[in-house]
């Protein structure tokens, strides 16, 4: 039960989306049973379509795990794009290592390796769209680093955002998750009154953000 959406509602949407094949099926069912985060089946379909609209040539993405979303991102632009992603957990790294080349993506995905607020500050040049998807409690400290990296007219996917529905009432809220959910429930206040950004919160999955840059922070 993710406290978000009605699971009735929630199984027909993943029912009724088409099954992926191939490399990224296979992904999907190691994630599932090895409790590997990844992208949910609706956010996937989500972002196939914004992919397809938006056409980005250059994607920043924070949190790889085992690649899926990177490949997903890759495969959805025909490979016509550059990804850089970030990783910290070595495990996961070699995996994700192990799934580009398998993808034959080894010149369009980048992995830096170590802990992103680190890694993300040697970054160069700009991006079309940034995909946040890593530690919870982070986002807003990651948005900073690199939101002057996007170009005016890009977008930054956050995933996860509503976290379980745990942000968005304190029913929900586990005891051990409180920093993470306060965290979080700042972030989102902040990308909702940036002067800078148009967002919008989308009920789907475990929640997500989409934020559209209309011009540079002051």
């Amino acid at each position: 039960m993710s406290n978000i959406v009605n699971d009735l509602v929630e199984e027909y949407i993943r029912e009724t989306l088409a099954e992926k094949d191939g490399l990224l099926k296979e992904l999907e069912d190691y994630a599932h049973e090895n409790s590997v985060p990844i992208i949910h089946k609706e956010v996937s379909d989500l972002l196939k379509v914004i992919l397809k609209i938006h056409r980005p040539k250059r994607i920043l993405e924070i949190g790889c795990a085992i690649g899926y979303s990177s490949i997903f991102f890759a495969s959805v632009l025909g490979g016509d794009v550059e990804i850089i992603t970030t990783e910290r957990n070595e495990v996961m790294i070699e995996k994700a290592k192990e799934n580009i080349k398998r993808a034959g993506l080894e010149d369009k995905i980048t992995i830096l390796e170590g802990d992103a607020e680190e890694t993300l500050k040697t970054i160069d040049g700009e991006f079309d769209m940034i995909f946040i998807d890593a530690a919870k409690g982070q986002y807003q400290l990651f948005f900073d680093l690199v939101i002057d990296r996007l170009k005016k007219g890009g977008l930054v996917v956050s995933d996860n955002i509503l976290y379980k529905g745990m942000v968005a009432h304190d029913d929900f809220v586990v005891r051990r998750k409180k920093t993470i959910v306060k965290r979080m429930r700042n972030y989102l206040d902040y990308i909702c009154t940036c002067d800078y950004l148009s967002t919008s919160l989308i009920p789907i999955g475990d929640g997500v953000a989409l934020s559209y840059k209309e011009g540079e922070r002051k």
